[in-house]
């Protein structure tokens, strides 16, 4: 992990996919490949794409930290795909890191770096 002597960051671009096993059913309405990115903190959906909220609620707390850089050894790094809130329905979103987009405190918060 690399400190800057400026008052920027990096956080990585993020996909969320939905991933199903062929021929099983999908219970929160979305489809097979559906997705949506997260470039800073904005989530972009394509036309005609939605997600439920009780999937989102179950990928939220996990995006913000797939977001920062880790260790190559921490789970956060590796572990990509996370189970659908419903026990009964099969499929997973699967988070992947796209790019790394630069970013600056003065640009983010109001907060003075000390």
């Amino acid at each position: 992990m690399c400190f800057r002597s400026d008052d920027s960051f990096q956080l990585y671009d993020l996909r969320v996919e939905v991933i199903c096993p062929p021929g099983e059913r999908i219970l929160c309405g979305a489809k097979a490949g559906d997705y949506f990115t997260l470039e800073g903190e904005m989530m972009k959906f394509p036309a005609g794409v939605g997600f439920s909220i009780y999937s989102l609620g179950a990928i939220l707390p996990l995006l913000a930290a797939k977001q920062r850089p880790s260790h190559p050894n921490d789970w956060m790094t590796t572990d990509a795909l996370i189970a659908c809130p419903d026990p009964n329905c099969k499929s997973q979103l699967k988070i992947v890191r796209t790019g790394l987009r630069t970013f600056r405190h003065l640009g983010t918060s109001v907060t003075p770096l000390n």
